[in-house]
């Protein structure tokens, strides 16, 4: 009698809104964290074996090919069959990628888990995102889809620390990552199943080409942020600790240090550049983000020598750098009308995958041919030419105001 009440009582807590809330932002924790144990663990796998850093890249890019995969399809299961069992999939789908990942080193095996680990991580963030964004209190949405965003990051950042734990055992990052992968899947059982209310507008809906056409026509430089966050951060953590162990910068440096320092630099930053950007302008920040992280990318060949100075710039370009992602989605609002959102968001999404797998294949490509400062060099590059093309939208967005001005007044 006593274990029923018990867990009668487990029950009426699980149905909670607060404890609902939680139980999903640390499920993100996780799925953040198997992102970034995944990205650099396999990486120094495949670096040790041989494979050129070319592959290396493409190899990374299978995570993110999932997510572009699956994006298009999630909608329907989560109206038909609620939240709850598209998020549970996800958990069982990562656990047993990441489980048998060790069993059998081959690149094309890894390439298929990791574009699985990709669909089943693109399963738990949609899922838990639309369902934080529909049952959120909207005076306090913001802050918590914020505090979704900070939570994926420590995650991430969490991540690449594994990468040490491969001189103790080889199986150790994957059993701890599964390990708590099993345990967000414990929780997320106790949680009452929801479905999303009839008005939500979702990836399956992409609209017409007309849609398409006028988002890139109002906001295209809008949707760069997302192609140069992803480009970036796949870069860092898919190409840099083959780099390192190119160049000869110390592995546990790398790992312990220089990767979580970019994305906890990021998290600092978050809601002052948010604020900023209210205060000054979306563009003005972007752009001055944009060009400020290229100049330090150029300048980090000259201070590689300097774990001190190398750390600095890591945390430094992740303040900068780190909130690209969160402004762009700002400043696509700011630019397209309501009705044009979830196609402009949807867009974004698919650029931060191609991001995402073009990074670390091009990353990899200058390792093998240019060697010295290629990392650097293709981030700084990428930046570059986003800030360039910044500079043209901005231009030709001040030149339509000016012409509709000079109209109104000769009419």
């Amino acid at each position: 009698m006593k274990d029923i009440n018990y867990l009668r009582q487990v029950m009426r807590m699980a149905n909670k809104p607060g404890f609902r809330y939680w139980v999903l932002i640390g499920m993100v924790l996780i799925a953040g964290f198997s992102q970034g144990m995944l990205l650099p663990v396999l990486a120094v796998l495949l670096e040790n074996a041989g494979t050129s850093s070319a592959a290396n890249g493409l190899n990374a890019a299978a995570l993110y090919i999932g997510i572009i995969l699956v994006s298009p399809f999630i909608e329907q299961p989560v109206r038909k069959y609620g939240y709850k069992p598209v998020i549970l999939t996800g958990l069982v789908l990562v656990t047993i990628s990441v489980m048998l990942i060790p069993l059998w080193q081959a690149f094309w095996f890894w390439f298929v888990l990791r574009m699985i680990v990709g669909i089943a991580d693109n399963l738990i963030h949609f899922s838990t995102q639309v369902w934080i964004s529909t049952t959120a209190d909207p005076a306090k949405r913001g802050r918590q889809l914020a505090l979704y965003g900070l939570s994926f990051g420590l995650g991430f950042g969490l991540g690449p620390m594994t990468v040490r734990l491969l001189d103790v055992n080889l199986y150790l990052p994957f059993i701890i990552s599964a390990l708590l992968s099993l345990i967000a899947l414990c929780f997320m059982l106790y949680l009452k199943n929801e479905y999303p209310s009839g008005d939500v507008e979702t990836a399956s809906k992409l609209g017409t080409i007309g849609r398409y056409k006028k988002v890139i026509r109002l906001a295209w430089f809008a949707l760069l942020p997302g192609f140069c966050y992803g480009y970036l951060e796949a870069s860092i953590h898919g190409n840099y600790p083959v780099y390192a162990m190119r160049m000869g910068i110390d592995l546990e440096l790398t790992t312990m240090f220089l990767l979580p320092g970019f994305v906890f630099g990021s998290l600092v930053t978050q809601f002052p550049l948010g604020m900023l950007s209210d205060r000054i302008g979306r563009s003005r920040v972007l752009l001055g983000l944009m060009v400020a992280g290229a100049v330090i990318f150029f300048i980090m060949p000259l201070i590689e020598q300097s774990s001190v100075l190398l750390f600095s710039g890591f945390v430094l370009t992740g303040m900068l750098l780190g909130s690209l992602f969160s402004l762009g989605i700002t400043y696509l609002a700011d630019l397209v009308p309501a009705d044009l959102l979830p196609t402009g968001n949807v867009m974004t999404a698919v650029l931060f995958g191609f991001g995402s797998m073009t990074g670390p294949v091009i990353g990899g490509v200058l390792i093998d041919t240019v060697g010295s400062g290629a990392v650097y060099l293709s981030i700084g590059g990428m930046l570059t030419l986003s800030a360039l093309a910044g500079v043209l939208f901005e231009y030709r967005k001040s030149s339509a105001r000016l012409n509709k001005t000079e109209k109104k007044l000769t009419a």
